[in-house]
């Protein structure tokens, strides 16, 4: 087995072995990963986080030892819309919720390279009710399939992101997520920061979002946006219509 540790703000995890290929997930700067195989100019990771895989390109990543990637922790991270990190003289723009392992003195070092950090950062320890603060810096953010960034976020990227704020991880996918915690029986039960879920005509879940006070919603749908949700759903305020049907609300916190 080999490891890994992404060097840049967000690199991309395809379905196939090409640039063509669909986008399934992103890995984060200071994020580390699994290498199962290795085909040309890509390799295929398991994300140590969720054990999401996919293929990635490998001048993205940092090559570990053994002892270098068990060193590399989960968390503090980036807490802010831009965040600054120098590598060598070269400015890189990190999103929110990229990891910063063992930063100190706003020095990172990921396996034999050093990383300067300039911006905000944030521990694995928020409440539930900071979270909701916290989801709230993404919005406008453009829906992007696989995001997982403030650059582009998909709905299930956007609570598995916010939801490590407090040191929560959860899975990747909505559906996977949906398996989880407390199901709540009315709206009007629910606390700010619960994840309420959102099926097909097939009873598939399609989609996830982040309770907020007021019966309110914050969901990536076009982009990430705040939308009434009530018992039938989530109504669009620009449609005025209905677009995602409630399945279930969910307590994971």
């Amino acid at each position: 087995m080999e490891y890994a540790v992404c060097q840049l703000g967000a690199a991309a995890v395809r379905a196939e072995d090409s640039d063509r290929s669909e986008m399934v997930t992103q890995i984060l700067f200071g994020e580390k990963v699994l290498i199962t195989e290795t085909k040309n100019n890509w390799i295929r990771i398991k994300a140590d986080f969720d054990s999401y895989e996919g293929w990635a390109d490998k001048k993205q990543f940092i090559e570990l030892n053994e002892e270098a990637y068990q060193q590399i922790g989960n968390g503090p991270y980036t807490s802010d819309i831009f965040n600054l990190a120098l590598d060598g003289n070269q400015p890189m723009v990190l999103p929110m919720g990229a990891s910063l392992p063992n930063i100190k003195d706003d020095k990172i070092f990921l396996g034999d390279k050093k990383f300067l950090y300039h911006g905000e950062i944030e521990e694995n320890d928020l409440t539930k009710s900071e979270l909701t603060r916290l989801a709230q810096l993404y919005l406008n953010t453009p829906y992007l399939w696989g995001g997982k960034s403030n650059f582009g976020i998909d709905c299930s990227g956007l609570t598995q992101q916010v939801y490590k704020y407090a040191g929560k991880q959860i899975p990747r996918d909505a559906f996977q997520q949906a398996e989880l915690g407390e199901t709540l029986s009315f709206v009007e039960e629910a606390e700010a920061g619960d994840l309420a879920f959102f099926d097909n005509a097939e009873g598939k879940i399609i989609h996830v979002g982040i309770l907020l006070n007021d019966n309110k919603i914050i969901h990536a749908h076009g982009r990430v946006r705040i939308d009434p949700i009530d018992s039938t759903g989530i109504f669009n305020t620009d449609a005025q219509l209905y677009s995602h049907k409630l399945r279930v609300i969910k307590r994971i916190l």
